[in-house]
């Protein structure tokens, strides 16, 4: 186990150079199963998630050479060696399950036991599940889980997703390449990963129309071939160093990013003030004090409210970071989480350090800022709203500690280093040398 420990007051400056996006990287890396040819991802980025899913897919019997220096990972999945996952893998991410549809389309079978991840609130394996049965898949309820099909599978013809899952989407279009006939599903998720991953299967020879709308149609192909293809960069991530060098009242230089994406982005920033330029795939932030941070009312002065949603809307993976934007700004605003019904409760720390906060249900919280926070002792309950803690740190007072760092290094690479470059007082201790998934070859 290993902690951040932050000294708090220092403003961000520099250039901070965003990996590939974690949410796109996983389900490609599944993707790779769908052919025997090598698939090479650039762009990877080198965090914990990653290494896990490049641990499962060598435990399949596929053959991985990743380069860390250039971040490039070539994987070739000619053989399966097993269509078996173990559960000391599955248990430790969420994306384990996102296997299913890939194994399912070359194998016909796959078993394993419950994801892992985060605990934000319920995350319902129905959408996978019903959209598999669609394509005539067996599912036996576990654990462990067993999905099976004979021979293959067919198209899923007409069918709505129960909700817009991001993963339910992935898998199901996964699965869908492979198989014969049509599948034309309905109340898709349309985020930028979700719309990396099909272009990838597109280049890869599937017959993929709609991406980036809430219908995908697909059609199946027999078979699908190799080739090299970049994650797109983490929009999350440079969203969220944004918002640091914000708070702190640094500047920072953060890229490259899809433009298309942080413009979907800027309305729920500036409604706290914070106004920034995107050129050349980069954004670009300087602090004003003649413009400080102030929350937006709405029309008639009225108390302004920030929901997430699916992609348009302000996704699920910032309201944390935003909350913590919050206590900085001037004003009063309540967040409306409306997808997990735990990824709140981490606002508890920051109330412990100042914040003025009223938690008002599991999905919604008031905040009135802002707030001079002070130094504490807390512990990451999950990734996003660790790195909101993070955040929170580098503008308190005095010294602040950060437990389970491990659940941050799930989705950010090499913190406490990237921080310290722009000039953050951040180190981390840890317990014991190495984790088992650290003595892994994988990692060598």
């Amino acid at each position: 186990m290993s902690r951040f420990i932050i000294e708090g007051g220092i403003p961000l400056r520099g250039v901070h150079n965003t990996p590939g996006n974690k949410n796109a990287a996983l389900p490609m890396l599944a993707a790779t199963l769908l052919t025997s040819e090598p698939v090479t991802l650039t762009n990877v980025p080198l965090i914990r998630d990653v290494r896990c899913m490049l641990e499962l897919l060598k435990t399949i019997g596929a053959t991985v050479e990743l380069d860390e220096e250039k971040r490039i990972v070539t994987i070739q999945a000619a053989t399966i060696a097993t269509t078996c996952l173990p559960h000391e893998l599955c248990r430790q991410i969420r994306t384990s399950f996102l296997f299913v549809g890939p194994l399912l389309a070359r194998c016909g079978n796959v078993m394993l036991y419950p994801p892992g991840g985060d605990v934000i609130g319920q995350r319902r394996l129905d959408p996978h599940v019903c959209g598999f049965r669609a394509m005539g898949a067996e599912f036996h309820e576990g654990p462990p889980y067993s999905l099976t099909v004979s021979p293959r599978l067919h198209g899923a013809g007409q069918h709505l997703l129960s909700e817009a899952s991001v993963t339910g989407t992935e898998n199901l279009v996964m699965a869908a390449v492979l198989a014969d006939g049509e599948s034309n599903f309905y109340n898709t998720a349309c985020e930028p990963h979700v719309q990396n991953l099909c272009e990838m299967l597109v280049q890869m020879g599937a017959d993929i129309s709609g991406i980036g709308t809430n219908r995908i149609v697909v059609h199946g192909v027999h078979s699908l071939h190799g080739g090299t293809f970049r994650i797109w960069g983490d929009y999350i991530e440079a969203a969220s160093y944004l918002v640091a060098a914000a708070v702190t009242h640094g500047s920072l230089d953060i890229g490259p990013v899809e433009g298309r994406e942080f413009e979907v982005l800027r309305r729920p920033l500036e409604r706290f003030g914070l106004s920034f330029s995107i050129e050349d795939h980069r954004v670009r932030y300087q602090y004003d004090p003649a413009h400080p941070l102030r929350i937006e009312t709405d029309l008639s002065n009225a108390i302004p409210k920030i929901d997430d949603g699916i992609w348009p809307a302000l996704p699920s993976d910032l309201l944390s970071v935003l909350i913590v934007l919050a206590t900085q700004s001037d004003g009063l605003v309540t967040f409306f989480e409306k997808m997990f019904e735990s990824r709140l409760y981490f606002v508890d720390h920051l109330i412990g350090m100042g914040a003025q906060i009223v938690h008002c249900d599991p999905h919604r919280v008031v905040v009135r800022g802002p707030s001079k926070l002070r130094s504490s002792v807390v512990s990451s309950p999950d990734i996003r709203a660790g790195f909101a803690m993070i955040i929170a740190a580098l503008c308190a007072e005095g010294r602040t500690i950060i437990n389970n760092a491990e659940s941050i290094d799930r989705g950010y690479e090499a913190l406490e280093v990237h921080l310290a470059a722009l000039g953050a007082n951040i180190t981390r201790e840890t317990d014991k040398e190495k984790t088992p998934l650290e003595n892994s070859e994988i990692l060598h």
